[in-house]
């Protein structure tokens, strides 16, 4: 077959179904908003693409990293990539250079995706310190079984958010995880097109060790999902399933995923936790990886921001109010007390700027902040306002915190 002619060719960027975990992340990431999905796939628009790369480095499976090439004319539709269970296979085309032939990337795309790309949320990087992470040992075809060894509801019975923490044995078989990481876990049964439910990635809440210190468990913090962000009603296949697990319980789990979200090792590295709900299952692994290891006195210190609507709707309420106060700084925002008025993680932060702005300029704290997308603006006008009180300018600052692979963000 003659190949057209070259002018005529594109590389058409692609995401690998077979292997996507659809955390999300790739479609927050694009400057561009070249990447969509439905409740099955994650497919980039190849009109939109503009070979930024921004997507590449933090995608967890690597499922982003795929291309064809295509005559322009007939590149694959939103609609074809939506109803794929694998890639297509590649052609004679494939075997063209089609080099150079992507658009230019705009200035101001350039200039977003070079600050995004620095660090956490782009081409990521861990802690210089941090242990060496395994990731993507089984997957959605070879997945690892799992036994439900605990399930116990964080939140009170009368609260609006009904979350869970969740302990997962492997047994024998090996599964292990650092502090930061996620796992995926596939829900039984079909959905209403008669395909396996996707998985659903959950961040780990135990430490390296196990929740049960050297025991091949692990822990996860789960919500139940009643609806979804925009307050629609939502199934919540996942969540509903891992909340009504019972002991004994038998589940799929694929991983482990993220090798950049990870906490320092060295000592006298100290950490800012900034988190909402569940997301504070990476900074609860972490903290107990320091409680468990305080009398080494290897680690700086621990400073929290922790919030949610009520006491009896934040997650570990309970064990944090036993954590001694030369052990972690803890500050917990609650926004629907009674009487109250409306408090935010990132009202605290204004109220400790002195402490912040100087874990900030200290090049031995990391910085982690982990929950809903919504959180994300909030706290980093805080950094903003208090960097600017302080003489200092946040936009310069954040390039260089992220350079030092210092500034982590995990928002779904």
């Amino acid at each position: 077959m003659n190949a057209p002619a070259e002018h005529d060719l594109a590389r058409q960027h692609l995401i690998d179904p077979e292997i996507c975990i659809r955390c999300n992340t790739c479609e927050e990431m694009c400057p561009v908003d070249a990447i969509t999905h439905d409740s099955m796939n994650y497919v980039v628009k190849f009109d939109v693409c503009n070979w930024c790369n921004a997507c590449i480095g933090p995608c967890p499976t690597g499922a982003i990293d795929n291309a064809r090439n295509v005559a322009r004319d007939r590149a694959y539709s939103l609609e074809e990539q939506l109803d794929w269970d694998v890639l297509p296979d590649e052609t004679e085309l494939d075997a063209i250079d089609v080099s150079g032939q992507e658009a230019s990337l705009p200035a101001e795309v350039r200039e977003i995706t070079e600050i995004a790309t620095a660090g956490q949320g782009g081409r990521a990087m861990a802690p210089w310190s941090a242990a060496h992470p395994y990731v993507n040992l089984y997957t959605v075809d070879n997945p690892v079984e799992a036994t439900v060894t605990g399930n116990y509801r964080l939140t009170a019975p009368d609260a609006s958010s009904d979350i869970h923490h969740i302990v997962l044995d492997f047994g024998a078989t090996p599964f292990p995880v650092l502090e930061g990481q996620s796992l995926g876990i596939i829900p039984p049964g079909t959905d209403a097109r008669g395909k396996a439910h996707l998985l659903r990635m959950y961040s780990i809440a135990s430490p390296r060790e196990g929740e049960r210190p050297q025991y091949n468990n692990v822990a996860l913090t789960v919500k139940r999902v009643k609806e979804d962000h925009d307050g629609q009603p939502a199934l919540g296949v996942a969540s509903n399933y891992l909340c009504d697990l019972k002991k004994g319980d038998k589940v799929k789990v694929t991983g482990p995923y993220g090798a950049t979200f990870l906490m320092p090792n060295h000592p006298g590295a100290s950490l800012m936790m900034i988190c909402t709900g569940t997301g504070s299952a990476p900074m609860r692994a972490m903290t107990e990886r320091r409680r468990r290891r305080r009398e080494l006195k290897e680690g700086g210190e621990l400073l929290l921001f922790f919030g949610a609507r009520a006491p009896e709707e934040l997650p570990y309420f309970g064990p944090l109010q036993k954590l001694p106060a030369d052990f972690i700084d803890m500050n917990l925002a609650f926004s629907r007390q009674p009487g109250q008025a409306k408090q935010y993680v990132q009202d605290l932060i204004r109220e400790r700027a002195d402490k912040v702005v100087d874990m900030l300029k200290d090049d031995n704290c990391y910085i982690y902040i982990c929950g809903l997308k919504g959180m994300e603006a909030g706290v980093l006008d805080a950094f903003r306002d208090i960097c600017r009180a302080h003489g200092e300018d946040w936009e310069q600052l954040q390039p260089q915190l992220l350079a030092k692979a210092r500034f982590h963000v995990e928002t779904y």
